[in-house]
């Protein structure tokens, strides 16, 4: 679950290294930057991302000094690289940046500026730190990721950077395996109380990607109300029958989340707030609570009474009461292109015209925000 252009781009061969180089394939286009422009936030929050990737390419390939790809990527946009992030095999998994422009716009607080970002890359089949990455991926299925030792830097780096300044400057930001370490870092942080800006890009989903599946809407629709309703069942038995509410600290944290429907890793987020939706229209959003909040697995292997609404182990980690959700609904031609972080810098203004916004919020008497997407 990684960055999965480096082989082809819309069909074409490209050099790894070209998909390094900022000159060629970044977002060059942009000289400045209006931080009141969601597409140029989204911009820069993914071009930091994959200067991550850069950073440990940088380091597998042995590129130093002038040869070295990964400056441009955050320099081109006046940040400074202040920390890298390293796992226990010395690979590069995140990075702290600085934004050197910060101090100009104190006098504009209702405009969003990052003055940190922490972001965290996605897998890297390469060199040794392919089997350390892919570990990680599995326990994203499994929705162990909480377990890893990579999880638990990102957890401390995240909260050793709130803890030393103002929590409302620091941005998150993650591709695929990196978005997982978003979701658990932006979500842990939420219930002890503060709420970090979080761009999170072809998130992982443990599900069935229904979005990929041949069958009409109300087939799908179907499917995902038995399985609801089968999983709440359950739940509720081994809970003593107690209907779980959403934590409202969670609730209130808002991140945005890039996903493409042709996408497999991320394809089901879609489906699941089209399903939150569609629930909440039947007046089913209790159902929809429990259901959403105990996967197959822990219904299997989970102990009656030993865990908590409030425990994220004990939970998917992709379950969200609010998002921000773009839909890239252009028509790659590979899945591989699908999942690629550079989509979410796209050049042409045409592309981004098939982007569609989704927003989910939780209303009063159970009612969510309509979900425009078709």
């Amino acid at each position: 679950m990684g960055r999965g252009f480096r082989k082809r781009l819309g069909g074409e061969a490209i050099a790894s290294e070209d998909t390094d180089t900022f000159s060629i394939f970044g977002p060059f286009h942009l000289t400045s930057i209006d931080w009141t422009n969601p597409y140029h936030r989204t911009s820069v929050a993914s071009s930091l991302v994959n200067g991550v990737y850069t950073l440990e390419a940088d380091r597998l390939e042995e590129r130093v000094g002038s040869e070295a790809l990964a400056k441009p990527w955050w320099e081109f946009f006046h940040f400074t690289l202040l920390e890298t992030l390293l796992d226990d095999d010395s690979s590069i998994y995140g990075a702290i940046f600085e934004y050197d422009l910060y101090n100009h716009y104190q006098n504009t607080p209702n405009v969003k500026v990052p003055r940190y970002v922490i972001a965290f890359r996605g897998t890297v089949l390469k060199g040794k730190t392919w089997k350390f990455d892919l570990k990680l991926d599995l326990k994203c299925i499994f929705n162990t990721l909480h377990q890893g030792n990579r999880s638990m830097y990102a957890l401390n780096a995240v909260r050793r950077m709130v803890d030393n300044h103002n929590h409302s400057a620091i941005w998150l930001a993650g591709h695929s395996l990196g978005a997982a370490l978003v979701l658990l870092a932006g979500k842990t942080m939420t219930r002890v109380g503060f709420l970090l800006e979080s761009y999170i890009f072809n998130p992982p989903i443990s599900s069935i990607p229904l979005e990929q599946l041949p069958g009409g809407k109300k087939i799908k629709d179907v499917f995902q109300f038995t399985k609801t309703v089968v999983k709440a069942t359950v739940a509720m038995v081994l809970t003593d029958l107690q209907v779980q509410e959403d934590d409202p600290k969670t609730a209130s944290w808002i991140p945005y989340l890039y996903v493409n429907p042709a996408d497999p890793i991320c394809a089901g987020y879609i489906d699941y707030f089209r399903h939150k939706t569609f629930m909440s229209e039947i007046g089913a959003s209790d159902i929809e609570r429990t259901g959403a909040r105990k996967s197959v697995r822990s219904l299997l292997v989970g102990r009656k009474g030993k865990t908590l609404s409030s425990d994220l182990s004990s939970e998917p980690l992709h379950l969200l009461p609010s998002a921000d959700m773009t839909v890239n609904k252009n028509k790659p031609t590979k899945s591989t292109t699908a999942h690629g972080l550079h989509q979410w810098w796209e050049r042409d203004s045409a592309l981004r015209a098939n982007w569609e916004s989704c927003c989910i919020r939780p209303y009063p008497e159970n009612k969510l925000e309509q979900l425009t997407l078709q």
